[in-house]
């Protein structure tokens, strides 16, 4: 497919109303975005235009049938002023992963890193400078048909928003761990980015904040023992000096930040273990003092430090300090700033010069 993504630019940019030490999370909004229409089977038309609202008929088969999923990236300002992308073809990949799960047609993978380029380049300016904060990206696909009725829609959007962020978490977090919802269960969506999982998700996680906790601790759907994953982030356990973090296994979402923890820690000699854990082992091994640290991995938190887990009755404190979350997190930041070597070739540089056509 060709690169030629037309652009049209806004007159006067909004970016010096942001106050960069202050960013609300979630509800500021780049100048520009990216879009993309399939019809006929083919994504014609890859354009950026200035933000602005998208109509949609009321029978959308997004709104009635779900086929919604999307991405989470973020972009990064290194030392010497340049904007960085980390790993966006994983990103990509992962879409059409989601895609084929969702039933809804590959975006190409060139294309998405390419319109993720052009945007950033349009609305550099847009991200912060401070370190632990970036422009947070947001691809996303969904059924733009107008059909009642059920089967795969035949047209669809793809779309990407930008928005700056801070910090996610700023301190370590609490965990409830849930033992009536769920959500999800192996040959359902839940390796799949799909925007279904996240509504199912909100009822539980707002029960958790009302208890005074952070995010859901999510355990499997049948026995409510093994565990799966938080409400935003991936997670691994530190035990008797072995990092443990569960298994990939059809209801877990194989993260970004995840896969590149992993790779992290085994440069640094750390045994890592992909496994089933259940939550009776994160007791026994806070029981016996072998529970050494707890953390969350994930595009939006970072690296998030596990202070305390709840489980029925029991109140598990993992651990006042967190010095293997913490080398991870500044490894990471060190690696997007440009201040520790990237040798495994994450960072996407984005030249300013791309030759756009505007």
């Amino acid at each position: 497919m060709s690169q030629n993504i037309n652009i049209s630019k806004i007159e006067t940019s909004k970016v010096d109303t942001l106050d960069f030490n202050n960013i609300p999370l979630g509800k500021t909004f780049t100048d520009h975005m990216f879009i993309c229409d399939y019809e006929h089977g083919h994504w014609i038309n890859p354009r950026i235009e200035p933000l602005r609202f998208i109509p949609i008929h009321p029978a959308a088969m997004a709104l009635h049938y779900g086929q919604a999923i999307f991405e989470g990236m973020k972009a990064t300002i290194n030392a010497n002023g340049i904007p960085m992308l980390f790993r966006p073809e994983k990103n990509a990949a992962r879409l059409n992963f989601s895609a084929h799960r969702m039933g809804m047609p590959d975006f190409p993978e060139d294309l998405f890193v390419e319109g993720l380029r052009q945007l950033v380049a349009l609305d550099k300016n847009w991200i912060p400078p401070q370190e632990g904060s970036a422009l947070y990206l947001r691809p996303f696909m969904y059924a733009d048909e107008f059909f009642i009725g059920m089967r795969a829609a035949t047209s669809y959007k793809f779309i990407i928003i930008a928005s700056p962020s801070g910090h996610y978490f700023s301190k370590p977090i609490k965990l409830f761990a849930e033992t009536k919802y769920i959500r999800a269960a192996q040959g359902g969506t839940g390796e799949a980015k799909a925007a279904g999982n996240y509504a199912a998700a909100i009822k539980p996680s707002e029960i958790a904040k009302a208890k005074g906790y952070d995010q859901v601790l999510w355990l499997d759907a049948h026995n409510f023992n093994f565990i799966q994953e938080a409400g935003t982030m991936n997670l691994f356990f530190k035990i008797n000096r072995e990092i443990i973090t569960p298994s990939l296994d059809g209801a877990i979402l194989s993260g970004i930040t995840r896969m590149s923890v992993i790779e992290l820690l085994k440069d640094k000699c750390y045994k890592v273990t992909e496994r089933p854990i259940t939550i009776e082992e994160i007791i026994e091994a806070y029981k016996d003092g072998t529970l050494e640290e707890a953390f969350g991995t994930g595009t939006a938190v970072g690296i998030a430090m596990i202070e305390e887990i709840r489980y029925k009755e029991t109140t598990i404190h993992v651990s006042d300090e967190n010095p293997v979350a913490q080398m991870v997190l500044n490894t990471l930041n060190g690696i997007r700033s440009g201040s520790l070597e990237d040798k495994h070739h994450w960072m996407n540089k984005i030249e300013m010069d791309l030759g756009v056509t505007l």
